[in-house]
Formats: C-alpha cells, structure tokens, sequence
C-alpha cells in the first residue's frame, strides 16, 4: 500500500490574508498548508489561520537580538512541521541570507507587477502613477534582492484609464487568487 503524501507548506503573510484565504479555499490546492508565520501580533491573516485550524506562528523580530536569531527560531519552527516550501503572501519583511540558505530554491513569492516593473511596496500606485496600459502579477523565488529572484509565472492585468489604486489591486488580487495556487502545486510536484 503505498501513500501519496503531499508537499508541506509554511505561508508567510503580515497583513489581511487574502492570498492566504485564497489558496486555503482552492479546491485545486494540491498540498497542505501546514503553517502561517506572521511577524505582526494584530494582522486580520492570523483570524483567517485559526478558522482553517492553520497553526499560527507569531514572531516579533525587535525581541530577538539580530535578524539571523529571529530567522533561525523561524526555521526551528519550520523543521518541528516538516516544511519543504516557503510561500510569501504579502510578507512584509526582506527574507535574509539564513532563511535563503536553509531553503534554496523553496521560497516563492507573489508581486502586483509584472516584474521588472514596479518592485518593492506599492507597485500597483506606482503603475498608476506611472499611467501604464498594463500591468500584472508575478510568481518568483526569493532571492537576497528586493523582488529580484528568478520569475516563475506572469500574468498581465489590463490597466483602465479610470483606474484607481483600488480598483486595479482587486482585478490584481483577482489574478492572484488563481494564479498563485496553480504555480504552487506545480512546483511542489516537481
């Protein structure tokens, strides 16, 4: 009798937990997420983990003494659970070089741009203020960079000369939701 055992997940997310929800609600999702860490004692994602039974993992990093401390409790917590992939849904932190090191090439991550375009916090302002027809998201690896890593998956997302901010990060959000969890299950099949 053999088993098939699906690929175990850490998800890292700071805010409200759309992308997190989204890929816990995809019927497709073929692993398990087994894992939130979150570095923000009062982010509404925490609320959607205990809902899913999502063990939670909140980290202040100013009550470790340096980044590396701070990412080394993370990934004792990460080995305790088994974790093959990272996956970065709105993140807030730059992963540094010991999270990298530990899971080389297992750290993916979600952009509202099509990358090289508009890296870093709000890419969807700075593709409106830019008055760019089209715009996107991107699935990448994490690299030492600010959204530098090699590109997985790109999807565009039309820019209307009505756009706001608001408007554009939903249709956006809406690419997201689909995209991410497709990208995943590739990947960790591999």
């Amino acid at each position: 009798m053999s088993f098939d055992i699906r690929p175990r997940v850490a998800v890292f997310a700071s805010g409200t937990g759309t992308n997190f929800e989204a890929i816990m609600n995809n019927g497709k999702r073929q692993f398990d997420v087994v894992m939130l860490i979150c570095e923000k004692p009062k982010a509404h994602v925490i609320g959607k983990a205990a809902s899913f039974g999502t063990e939670t993992v909140v980290l202040d990093p100013k009550s470790f003494p340096s980044k590396v401390d701070y990412e080394t409790s993370i990934i004792q917590k990460l080995k305790r659970a088994n974790i093959q992939w990272i996956v970065l849904a709105g993140y807030m932190r730059i992963v540094g070089d010991t999270l990298l090191e530990e899971f080389e090439g297992k750290i993916v991550n979600v952009h509202p741009s099509l990358l090289p375009s508009f890296p870093g916090k709000d890419a969807v302002g700075q593709a409106i203020d830019a008055g760019v027809k089209v715009s996107g998201v991107t699935i990448h690896y994490v690299d030492e960079g600010i959204d530098t890593g090699p590109i997985i998956a790109q999807e565009p997302v039309t820019v209307f000369p009505n756009d706001t901010s608001d408007s554009l990060q939903k249709r956006i959000q809406q690419v997201e939701h689909v995209l991410y969890t497709r990208v995943i299950n590739k990947l960790t099949k591999e």
